[in-house]
């Protein structure tokens, strides 16, 4: 019988599909026959969170003010780590650190660390926010893994088309335009593609791919598991 031992505290609603489907995968990946097998989640769903592509990109309101009220109420409501199932979000990392006592488990490093031993450069497809930032960039100098993004042109189709997942209209043309991009990333000598945002893999799977799809929703949501129901 599995037992639950830890509860994590979920940032959420950034965006609201891909919270969903964190939550949706984190019970997939749960062992159990009933409902008592299953992990506590505490969420707080909040898709008010100020834009952080505004806030790294231009002169956007700072969203760490909420994403720290949000960690101290997950705190307070009985969670005993966090996880923000958004890419972006994580470059306010500070501002959640510095507001609880509870660690956050870091989206960029275990997502690096799922790269196949074998794989000296990935294609990262993230948002405009998450790459300026350069979050995932510095993880993967320090793992020495080659990091290849996507051009201007290639980031002017990007950015529509996890606007229109995020809006609910995404479509067959919008899951051809990311396998596109990362067919262009592979061939640019790419051995794995990084799905650095979460809306990312809700369109985009591995089954388009020649190559491995490391999709940061799945392997936060593994880690939660694993964390969940550890000693």
């Amino acid at each position: 019988m599995t037992v639950q031992r830890r509860i994590p505290g979920v940032l959420g609603g950034m965006g609201p599909e891909a919270t969903v489907d964190f939550m949706a995968k984190v019970i997939a990946l749960t062992p159990g026959d009933k409902d008592q097998d299953h992990i506590h989640m505490l969420v707080d769903h909040n898709p008010t969170v100020p834009n952080r592509q505004d806030a790294i990109i231009g002169d956007g309101e700072d969203p760490g003010p909420a994403l720290a009220a949000m960690a101290r109420r997950l705190e307070a409501a009985g969670a005993d780590f966090l996880v923000i199932p958004c890419n972006t979000a994580y470059v306010f990392k500070q501002a959640v650190i510095d507001a609880v006592e509870i660690p956050l488990v870091s989206i960029i490093d275990v997502t690096i660390d799922a790269i196949p031993d074998e794989c000296d450069a990935v294609g990262l497809l993230a948002t405009e926010g998450c790459l300026q930032a350069g979050v995932y960039q510095r993880g993967l100098e320090a793992a020495q893994v080659g990091a290849l993004q996507p051009t201007a042109d290639e980031m002017r189709r990007l950015m529509p088309a996890v606007t229109a997942v995020k809006a609910g209209r995404a479509d067959a043309a919008t899951s051809d335009t990311l396998r596109a991009l990362a067919e262009a990333l592979v061939g640019r000598g790419a051995g794995a593609i990084i799905a650095g945002c979460t809306e990312i893999p809700l369109v985009l799977t591995a089954s388009m791919l020649d190559v491995p799809l490391l999709s940061s929703t799945d392997i936060l949501a593994h880690k939660t598991v694993q964390l969940a129901l550890s000693e």
